[in-house]
């Protein structure tokens, strides 16, 4: 059996994040600041130390401390930011494993970059998958993205949750489109994953254990390590109903 054959529980996404150690406008260390629109995300901290920024309309401006042992996830609409405090490591859980790497996730590019989706593709594509000319892309995506950050933190710690509504406003024109071909992804991964325990439990009430006859173990590894994530290098795991993160668009 392998691992293409069996999803992760509940139809999640997987992958190992190292935080960036880029050093961004504001003298910090870290990834990309985004938001996805459908999913709920997890951190859990397997090593070193950091923090997540987030922006809610409900709560405004918070960081959250990182570190071993600390399990940290967020609802959509959660513009978050993961920064390095020193050798920071997470293991990320993805809601509807697939949805993010189809287009779930939205920089928080500055307003004229989001309000033409031929200028945030062009500015949210990686040209390579490894090397100076990735590397280098994928600085220059992460200090754009803190470009228009900065700029919603700032409102959002005088009070206005306004600039933070129109950049979720904004997400939303950009990812509608996409929405029709992340469907099926959701039906084949999470739904099913739900349906399949719904079938289990009305087995057992009637007393049929058939589907215990079918139990297998399933393993693999990493698909691709060290690739380039939002938040930072992402060891990253090929499983059913996901593609791999943002080589281009």
């Amino acid at each position: 059996m392998t691992a293409m054959d069996a999803p992760l529980p509940g139809g999640v996404g997987l992958s190992h994040i190292s935080a960036y150690e880029w050093e961004a406008a504001d003298g910090v260390c870290g990834g990309s600041p985004h938001l996805h629109l459908a999913c709920t995300e997890a951190y859990v901290v397997t090593a070193g130390r950091g923090a997540v920024q987030t922006l809610t309309v409900e709560d405004g401006y918070t960081e959250t401390p990182l570190e071993p042992g600390a399990v940290v996830w967020f609802t959509p609409g959660t513009v978050h930011r993961m920064v390095q405090g020193g050798g920071l490591k997470v293991t990320v859980l993805m809601q509807n494993s697939g949805l993010p790497e189809a287009g779930d996730a939205v920089f928080t590019f500055p307003p004229e970059v989001l309000a033409d989706p031929g200028a945030y593709a062009a500015a949210a594509a990686l040209p390579a998958r490894e090397g100076p000319e990735a590397d280098a892309a994928a600085r220059r995506r992460r200090d754009l993205a803190i470009e228009g950050y900065l700029v919603l933190r700032a409102a959002a710690e005088k009070g206005d949750d306004g600039p933070l509504r129109v950049f979720q406003e904004a997400a939303v024109r950009l990812v509608a489109p996409k929405v029709a071909q992340w469907e099926p992804r959701w039906r084949d991964g999470a739904l099913a994953a739900a349906q399949r325990t719904g079938e289990q439990l009305r087995a057992l009430a009637a007393g049929d254990p058939a589907h215990l006859a079918q139990a297998r173990v399933t393993a693999t590894g990493p698909s691709r390590r060290g690739g380039y994530g939002m938040c930072g290098r992402r060891d990253e795991y090929e499983l059913p109903g996901a593609t791999l993160p943002y080589y281009g668009e």
